[in-house]
């Protein structure tokens, strides 16, 4: 086990009751082990992005403070996400889901190995994930791209709706 370490966690879901999937899930990070949930932005109403023709998006992100190694990290988001009945084989990419979980960024770590790419690949292109994350880190970096702000502001956000 490492030195606590901050942890960014973009939560997102457009089947059944989103809202109360992201809130239940937000719950469910809060037990993992080793790890705090120290915040949760607001929820965000936000266009499907990627595969557009499906239902507007609920999206938030959680802030951890966790002991654990991005891919334990990893593991146990995945299987929250089972838990709440994603099956991610079986379906389309940027389709509609129950509940998706993805690591955006630990502390200042960049890592590309099977499953795992940090920082989120595409954070920097995705305003749906970066306004709630802003909103717990205004001045967060993003490794090998800048201030998450500087990124944000390049993006149109003003579809994006606070719940």
């Amino acid at each position: 086990m490492t030195a606590p370490g901050d942890a960014f966690v973009g939560l997102g879901a457009n089947l059944g009751d989103a809202r109360a999937t992201l809130l239940a899930a937000a719950a469910r990070l809060a037990r993992l082990p080793d790890t705090e949930c120290v915040a949760v932005s607001r929820l965000y109403r936000t266009p499907a992005w990627g595969l557009e023709a499906q239902p507007d998006f609920i999206n938030a992100v959680a802030m951890l403070r966790t002991s654990l190694e991005p891919l334990a990290l990893l593991e146990h988001l995945l299987a929250i996400e089972r838990e709440f009945g994603r099956d991610r084989a079986r379906e389309q990419r940027w389709g509609p889901r129950r509940l998706d979980l993805d690591l955006l960024l630990f502390g200042d770590r960049v890592l590309d190995v099977p499953g795992l790419q940090l920082p989120h690949p595409r954070l920097h292109e995705r305003a749906f994930a970066l306004v709630p994350l802003l909103e717990l880190a205004p001045d967060i970096r993003i490794p090998g791209v800048g201030y998450a702000r500087d990124a944000v502001s390049g993006l149109e956000s003003s579809n994006i709706q606070p719940l």
